[in-house]
């Protein structure tokens, strides 16, 4: 629960790139997607019994209708190598995408890592060959394009999410309208209750103070109508979102949603380490029989004596 959290947002909560291609990076970006894909299976099993942070759940992706496997590979090497600088700036090309990643404002450090880790290996899965794509896990967001967005208000609504179960209690009712009306008015993150609801909205961090109270906005407004009686509902525009829920529901199991969507992304996960042994397996056994090529070349040129060095010796 959100409830008793504190907010805060600091400069390196999002990471904006811009970068070339490269032919080295493109080799990386394929060593570390696999080694992503493996870390996320592992850390998806394990997530099952023992992680009571949700923020690797699985929410919504799109991909870009063009294909490039270009950009993508480039945008997962320089994250997977420079998730800890604010900003990276290589030389510009003909080839160019921008990228951001940005973790919800209530995660811890760790937790907003492992939520990165999980996002970038299943953004390679889901968008493998497309000039963009995006993917929102509940604790993190993974965007990359081929043009500029950064900084570019949009409230495109992109994805909505409501609960099956629904609620008449006036009650609710008055207390969902003060969560909201609080969150009507937040600037990047906010987290708000009242009673038994809860929300919180929080904004990208390229958008201006201005932008993102006006997105903001715009998303809260759409928790009220989106989904009538609906006990909780998420809403997610191109450059924010917003969440409310009556408190105890995701606790209680209300949503079966999370598990389905669990299930599937640890089958997804399973599939790509299932993918990645393969290939490793066929690289060993080219490495392996390598040595037994140069030994018969060996045996071969080694008939014709051991003093003869070349075709034009003659014996004595």
């Amino acid at each position: 629960m959100l409830k008793n959290l504190h907010y805060f947002y600091y400069n390196n909560s999002y990471y904006n790139y811009y970068y070339n291609s490269h032919k080295t990076l493109s080799s990386l970006a394929i060593l570390s997607t696999t080694l992503s894909s493996l870390f996320y299976v592992i850390s998806s099993l394990t997530d099952l019994h023992h992680n009571n942070v949700q923020a690797h759940l699985f929410i919504y992706s799109g991909c870009s209708p063009n294909n490039s496997n270009i950009h993508l590979h480039l945008f997962l090497a320089i994250i997977l190598q420079q998730f800890r600088c604010r900003q990276r700036d290589l030389d510009a090309s003909r080839l160019a995408a921008y990228g951001l990643y940005q973790c919800r404002g209530d995660l811890k450090i760790t937790d907003c890592s492992a939520c990165i880790q999980s996002g970038l290996s299943q953004i390679g899965l889901v968008c493998p060959n497309s000039y963009g794509g995006r993917i929102q896990l509940d604790g993190c967001l993974i965007r990359y394009e081929n043009s500029n967005f950064l900084g570019k208000l949009d409230t495109t609504l992109v994805f909505k999410k409501c609960s099956q179960s629904t609620s008449n209690d006036v009650e609710f009712y008055r207390r969902r309208d003060d969560v909201l009306a609080d969150l009507q008015g937040a600037a990047s993150f906010r987290v708000s209750s009242s009673g038994l609801v809860e929300g919180f909205a929080q904004c990208l961090g390229d958008l201006n103070q201005a932008d993102c109270t006006s997105c903001l906005a715009d998303a809260v407004g759409k928790l009220k109508y989106v989904c009538g009686s609906a006990a909780a509902v998420d809403v997610y525009l191109a450059e924010c979102y917003a969440r409310y829920w009556a408190a105890g529901y995701y606790e209680s199991g209300g949503s079966s949603e999370d598990q389905i969507g669990k299930t599937v992304a640890i089958i997804v996960g399973v599939l790509a380490g299932l993918a990645v042994l393969v290939v490793l397996l066929s690289f060993l056994r080219k490495v392996a029989d390598r040595p037994s090529s140069i030994r018969f070349k060996l045996e071969t040129t080694s008939k014709k004596g051991p003093f003869q060095t070349g075709p034009n010796v003659k014996g004595s």
